[in-house]
């Protein structure tokens, strides 16, 4: 079986307020197989819409490709917005040698809760995921669980806010739409984003996640 371990360490600037929290980037990562146009950085995938919905929701032009200087500004817009990645898997094993959430068997989590308990001014984790099986929301509630913790729902509402108390500190949780090609048909059956479509027949799929993160990052 493929041993999928995770090639990069949480990226939590000093100042960080909200924390993306995913799973794991795709296996050629840890083989060190990467892609033409891949950037060897969180959700650095040339398949991912992460930072692409990224670079459009602040106009940042950033550089879509397997250079240093791409890594750079990444980090670099990371600092300046008080925003970490740190994912919820630290690694897991595969029969099968893809991406898929649900192929993930073994799975060692990260210690999300010690982490926060560092970063204490972190108030929101951003989901890149709902709660379906081996997704980051659900691994962060197995997670809570060993520490006692739940989440208690604030607005079911999609995007999904759920919220949990950590020592005190209220820290929210924002289940945001996947920035994978796989949530594309779920966006699709939205009545929001069809009657989005309906306004503007241009409308697509990385528009409607625009619009989504936007409330979320730029607040």
């Amino acid at each position: 079986m493929f041993h999928h371990t995770h090639p990069y360490s949480p990226f939590i600037p000093e100042n960080a307020t909200k924390l993306i929290v995913g799973t794991l980037p795709p296996p050629r990562f840890t083989s060190r197989e990467l892609r033409e146009g891949d950037v060897d950085f969180c959700y650095g995938s040339r398949d991912g819409l992460l930072w692409q919905v990224i670079d459009r929701v602040f106009d940042l032009d950033l550089s879509f490709e397997t250079t240093e200087e791409a890594v750079k500004e990444r980090k670099q817009f990371l600092r300046n917005k008080g925003i970490g990645i740190c994912d919820t898997v630290e690694s897991c094993r595969r029969e099968k040698i893809d991406a898929s959430d649900l192929g993930m068997q073994e799975v060692e989590l990260r210690d999300l809760i010690s982490i926060l308990k560092r970063h204490e001014k972190i108030d929101t984790l951003l989901f890149t995921g709902g709660n379906s099986k081996n997704g980051p929301e659900f691994f962060f509630r197995r997670h809570l669980k060993e520490y006692g913790l739940s989440l208690k729902v604030v607005s079911n509402q999609v995007p999904r806010v759920h919220q949990f108390v950590l020592d005190g500190r209220a820290i929210n949780t924002v289940s945001l739409t996947a920035p994978s090609g796989s949530a594309n048909r779920a966006i699709g059956s939205m009545q929001l984003y069809k009657d989005l479509k309906k306004q503007n027949p241009e409308f697509n799929t990385i528009d409607f996640r625009v619009l989504q993160y936007r409330q979320f990052l730029e607040n």
